[in-house]
């Protein structure tokens, strides 16, 4: 007989192993069982809204490759959707695993039902963001049916993840009033509920009505990535008590979306200096029981507009070997302006250095074979196999190819003296 599910969380723990697990075991060094027992406990999400026809799963978490994430979308000054379909193809080509529509003008919802039926990668939203661009209310005319039905609507569209803020309650907020920060809130979705909450007087929406969500979410089997609107954006306002005050709540509310069989995934922050970071870590995993963790960055300084790809992959890179199971790329226009084509690459790169150094350090099982295979290439001068190899081959080879040496066998930055054509034979 076969057995239904309704979520990815309830086919495990009914040991049901769902077409979309399977695509995760193809692509991960992990057993059946423990896959499994890993979606059972939360310790491993596999996002995969069930109107997500085209959608190649891939799992988030424990044991498993760490996840990078784009984001994309238009705003109403740079408001061109077939540029931003352009960075989605330049995702799927790079190999990034996730593609987040943070569009804020227009046909935001012509433009979602788009990246579902063409992007085979998970797609998340923000569906706060959303709410004020299709309602077009000022924001303290929003009533909760509105926040729903966007809600709803993302849901019916196909989306596989939804970051909902529902951690900075009233709570939260007076913390943040009691501990003054340099920046504030720098969360688009996290200022937004803020001024509502402050301008209505009224909870949380979503932290209020959280049971509401998770019947939305499970009826579609979405995964809710409990958003971090407190999380600090700058290197001054680092695990200071508002973003713990917010981090606790939303330990509480993944034990209450594991009881209706939802998937959650925990963001995390923001701007944290270097020695911070493995802290952050350790905190979230034991205050959010384990589940997911999805970071925005972290960056570890605030002083490099322009470079901030750089910033991120350094406090990336560290946060994916204490823990980090998915990292959200930044961009060289982080700060500046809405990305190009150009910055994007730049961002996805430099995410996937930081994605891959964090599973060599997690010793995340086949992670080293690609480093082993390019070291043999290099140790045997195959130009070529070093060119198939590499994260980027365009850009390896025009370099190669802007400095051709006299010797074809080796580079223009060492000629003769190439260690590895000296010792060829010898060693």
């Amino acid at each position: 007989m076969t057995q239904t599910y309704t979520t990815q969380m309830d086919a495990a723990r009914k040991g049901i192993i769902t077409p979309q697990m399977r695509e995760v075991l193809a692509n991960e060094v992990i057993s059946e069982q423990l896959l499994l027992e890993r979606v059972a406990q939360g310790r491993i999400a596999i996002p995969a809204n069930k109107h997500h026809h085209n959608l190649k799963a891939a799992g988030v978490g424990q044991g498993l490759k760490t996840k990078i994430n784009v984001n994309l979308g238009v705003s109403k000054d740079v408001c061109s959707f077939e540029g931003e379909m352009n960075k989605a193809r330049l995702s799927l080509k790079y190999k990034a695993d996730a593609i987040m529509d943070l569009s804020v003008s227009g046909d935001t919802e012509g433009f979602r039902k788009r990246l579902v039926a063409e992007v085979p990668v998970m797609i998340g939203t923000v569906p706060i963001y959303d709410t004020i661009t299709r309602t077009g209310k000022p924001t303290e005319q929003i009533t909760v049916e509105d926040w729903f039905e966007t809600v709803r609507i993302h849901a019916e569209n196909g989306i596989d993840f939804i970051t909902i803020h529902a951690g900075l309650n009233q709570k939260c907020a007076s913390s943040l009033r009691l501990n003054k920060r340099l920046c504030g809130i720098v969360s688009r979705g996290g200022a937004i509920l803020y001024e509502w909450m402050a301008k209505t007087g009224q909870e949380n929406p979503f932290y209020e009505y959280f049971d509401r969500l998770l019947d939305i979410c499970e009826q579609h089997d979405v995964c809710i990535s409990l958003g971090d609107g407190l999380r600090p954006g700058a290197i001054k306002d680092s695990t200071d008590a508002p973003q713990i005050e917010e981090l606790i709540t939303l330990g509480e509310l993944t034990k209450r979306a594991w009881a209706h069989n939802v998937q959650v995934m925990i963001e995390g922050p923001g701007h944290v200096p270097l020695h911070e970071v493995e802290m952050n870590m350790k905190l979230q995993k034991k205050l959010c029981h384990h589940a997911p963790f999805y970071v925005l960055g972290p960056l570890v300084t605030d002083i490099a507009p322009g470079y901030d790809h750089i910033t991120s992959a350094i406090g990336g890179a560290l946060a994916a070997m204490h823990g980090a199971d998915f990292l959200c790329y930044v961009t060289p226009a982080e700060h500046l302006r809405l990305p190009s084509a150009d910055d994007v690459k730049e961002g996805i790169i430099a995410s996937k250095i930081a994605a891959h150094a964090g599973d060599l350090a997690k010793g995340i099982p086949g992670a080293a074979d690609l480093d082993h295979a390019m070291s043999a290439a290099r140790g045997s001068l195959n130009w070529e196999g070093q060119f198939n190899l590499a994260l980027d081959p365009e850009k390896a080879r025009a370099y190669r190819a802007s400095s051709e040496p006299a010797d074809k066998g080796v580079c223009t930055m060492c000629g003769d003296f190439c260690s590895m054509k000296r010792l060829k034979g010898l060693l």
